[in-house]
């Protein structure tokens, strides 16, 4: 049987400060469960009794298994060149921008993990990756795509001293699809309201456009994880 504690504590990591401090996160149902566990993610609690997990789920239909896990160490991240753990020779990275609804990031890391993406960058004030949420809307995606938060800032400095190019979706950008993509590189995406922040725009080397083929009105703007899928495909399309 779940004790008192266990339960204050599973309840506490719904939000980022208890996450943060504890060093863990909840999945819930057996695919992300199930996933996590196949890529060695830590378990430090599992739980599958019916009355158990009813009581513990932050889901409105409890999916028949719980499980508590380590967030894992990204620091050997925290920079795109060198690390044993981006298998790329020329990584092809995401950096979010301040990207804030849950549903929009676990979807960007569910496509970062569908192309092959070999990991994302999140600004500090992007949402965060390991919130029930989120977890929950990657479907398991979270298991095999490394996701660091860090200073965006520093990232496109290490980029420009290494001749990284870092592209982004722009109004003023040119056709992605008529335009030269290179098989490594950073694709910058914005947030959803104000899309990418003014400094951080003045640091794309490569400004791209994913263009309306509606004549006539249309829609003001695409998703950001819609726009994220577009590009991250036609990147894979060509290289």
């Amino acid at each position: 049987m779940i004790t008192k504690a266990q339960q204050k504590l599973i309840r506490s990591l719904e939000h980022k400060k208890y996450r943060q401090r504890e060093g863990l996160f909840v999945a819930e149902g057996p695919k992300v469960v199930g996933d996590l566990t196949a890529a060695g993610f830590e378990a430090v609690m599992m739980f599958t009794d019916e009355d158990d997990v009813k009581r513990l789920s932050f889901l409105q239909h409890p999916q028949g298994v719980l499980g508590v896990f380590r967030i894992p160490e990204t620091s050997a991240l925290h920079t795109p060149l060198g690390s044993a753990v981006l298998h790329s020779e020329e990584p092809l990275t995401l950096a979010l921008d301040g990207i804030q609804d849950p549903g929009n990031l676990g979807t960007i890391i569910r496509i970062a993990d569908w192309f092959g993406i070999d990991a994302i960058y999140c600004s500090p004030d992007t949402a965060d990756a390991w919130a029930p949420k989120v977890v929950q809307a990657t479907m398991g995606s979270i298991a095999r795509v490394p996701i660091i938060y860090r200073d965006l800032d520093g990232l496109l400095d290490e980029a420009e001293a290494a001749g990284i190019p870092v592209y982004g979706t722009l109004l003023d950008g040119k056709n992605i699809y008529e335009q030269e993509l290179t098989a490594g590189g950073i694709i910058l995406m914005g947030n959803e309201g104000n899309g990418i922040s003014a400094p951080l725009r003045q640091r794309i080397t490569r400004r791209l456009l994913i263009p309306d083929f509606h004549q006539g009105e249309t829609a003001d703007s695409l998703n950001v994880a819609i726009a994220t899928a577009i590009t991250c495909s036609e990147f894979r399309r060509r290289n």
